[in-house]
Parts: C-alpha cells; structure tokens; sequence
C-alpha cells in the first residue's frame, strides 16, 4: 500500500493545464522528490495533494483511501508547508506554534509538550521565548516546519523547503528532514537544488507541463535517460587485458584506458549485474583495487528528459 497515491490527477485553469494526469505513487516512509522546470505543474500538484486546490479530475488516496470531497479531514492527515510561509512576527516562537495547536483542537494537557517536543526536534528550544520577527531565514523555516507537525501527521509535503537558505542553513534542514524520515514519515517534497534531492530523495518524479516524464530511484531514472552508468576500476596491473575481459562482458559499453592502473568503464547494466561484473574479473585473475561507480549527476538527466532527448 503506498502513503500517497493519485489516479489521473489533472487540474486546469480555465483553458490551461497545470496538471495533466499525472499517477504518482509514493511509498510509506519514503523521500520523495518532485522535480520539474517553473510552470511544470509541482507546487499545483501538491496543493491538490494537501487539500488546498480541487482536482479537476482524478483521484488522491492516502493509504489506500479515497480523499475526494473529505477535504477538512485531510488537513489533519497531512503536513504542508508551503514555499513562502507567512508568519505572525509579533508571536513569541512557543505561543505561534501554541496558536496551531489550538487551532488542530490539541487538548490544553498535552499542548505544552507537543510545543516543547517540537521546538526541540527543530533545534529552537533556545528560541522558545523570541519573537518570531528575530528570527533567522532558516529558523524560520524550521519554525514553519515544525507548524506543519503540529497535529502529527504521518505525510509531510514540502514546496521547495530550502529556498532561500544559506548553504548551512540548507544542510540543517537537509538533516532536519532525514531524521523525519527516520521517524516513518513521508515526505513530498519539490526543490530547485537538484543535487541536494539526488542525496536526500529514495525516489524522484520529473514533471515537465504538468506531465511524469520520469521517475523512480535515482538509478531507474538514470536508466530511463539512456544514460549509462560510468564505472571506475583500479587494477594492480595488466590493465591491457583486464580491458579485453570487460568489452566480452554483458552490459559493457566503452572501456576506456585512464592510465596503467585504472579504467573507466561505460556499463547499462543493474547493481546485480555491477556485482557479476566485479565476480568475473576476480575469477579471471585480475586483481582489483577498487570498483566503484561515479555519482549520477541529477542536473544532466533532468536537463535531458526536459528538453526531449529521451522519447
């Protein structure tokens, strides 16, 4: 059963299309990343998703039940922070997150706690009596994150949550985020910084006008772009004839000859098949220092998928 599921999602704006059927299924504890250019349909379709924005048509499951009409209930399933995050600045940090507390009808026992808890999961239980106007750019995104967790919800979607934070601010939140999924939740999330999704995301979806035009693990996308995975081998020596065993091996594309220790080698094979090409060469005699595969470079393969070279 996925956490979030939608069938056909399509929304239109008068003539316009935003979204186009779009069929997105997201694992329970996943990260899962929307990426697309502006104006592809992302933050469209995440409003649909937390129940801000009626689909034209289609359907949103969460856990396998339908949402449509049963738009006040979702509110409370779901965790949505959106990219630009209003804020009352005149609060004192404990009394703005006490404010939605109230508003989620938390019970006056435990509503102390929630705050407390929540102020200490996003680092600003030192910040509990500022004013939410002294605030930093990140804290306050921290703040705004912690808003969106105030009624516990096992779905969290995000519209581009590091925009406009400094390189440290980022990695907090970067850190902010896997441990909520460490913690079982689910998070949709959409962003700009596309390297920082390939190191955080266990899936992505490609949106261009308002279509998937890809998605699925960093590596399944990879694949879908007809990108062939680039893989480095250290050999002791010999590397002449460790180059003549891997062109007669499955899934080897290009070998190419860096110097006299270490090859660079074009493979469209799986992890299964990296593990079988890695076995050959051992049982062959080669004796081999490391075997590693180069980072996927997300930017190369979105720019790929959106400017149509891949059908």
């Amino acid at each position: 059963m996925y956490a979030v599921e939608t069938r056909d999602l399509s929304r239109y704006f008068g003539s316009v299309v935003a979204v186009d059927g779009i069929n997105l299924r997201v694992p329970e504890g996943a990260i899962y990343g929307l990426i697309g250019p502006n104006g592809a349909g992302k933050t469209t379709t995440i409003r649909m998703l937390a129940g801000l924005l009626e689909p034209s048509n289609g359907d949103i499951l969460l856990h396998g039940e339908p949402q449509n009409g049963n738009w006040r209930e979702l509110h409370h399933k779901i965790g949505y922070m959106p990219d630009f995050f209003g804020v009352y600045e005149d609060m004192l940090v404990w009394e703005y997150l006490d404010f939605f507390a109230r508003c989620y009808n938390l019970p006056p026992t435990n509503r102390r706690q929630v705050v407390d808890e929540l102020l200490e999961l996003v680092d600003l239980a030192h910040k509990r009596d500022a004013y939410v106007q002294t605030l930093s750019r990140g804290m306050r995104q921290r703040l705004c994150l912690a808003h969106a967790l105030v009624q516990d919800p096992q779905v969290l979607l995000l519209d581009e949550p590091a925009s406009g934070l400094d390189p440290r601010a980022r990695v907090e939140m970067r850190a902010l985020l896997r441990e909520l999924g460490a913690m079982g939740k689910t998070i949709v999330l959409s962003s700009h910084i596309l390297s920082e999704l390939a190191d955080l995301c266990t899936e992505i979806a490609i949106i261009e006008q308002g279509r998937i035009v890809a998605n699925g693990s960093l590596d399944e996308i990879s694949q879908q772009a007809g990108r062939a995975r680039l893989v480095q081998i250290r050999v002791l020596s010999d590397v002449d004839s460790a180059g003549v065993l891997l062109r007669n091996l499955s899934g080897v594309g290009q070998v190419f000859a860096v110097d006299q220790n270490n090859l660079e080698v074009e493979f469209s094979g799986d992890e299964q098949e990296a593990a079988e090409l890695l076995h050959q060469l051992v049982l062959a005699g080669v004796r081999v220092v490391s075997f590693n595969e180069t980072a996927r470079d997300l930017e190369e393969i979105f720019l790929r998928l959106t400017r149509g070279e891949v059908s």
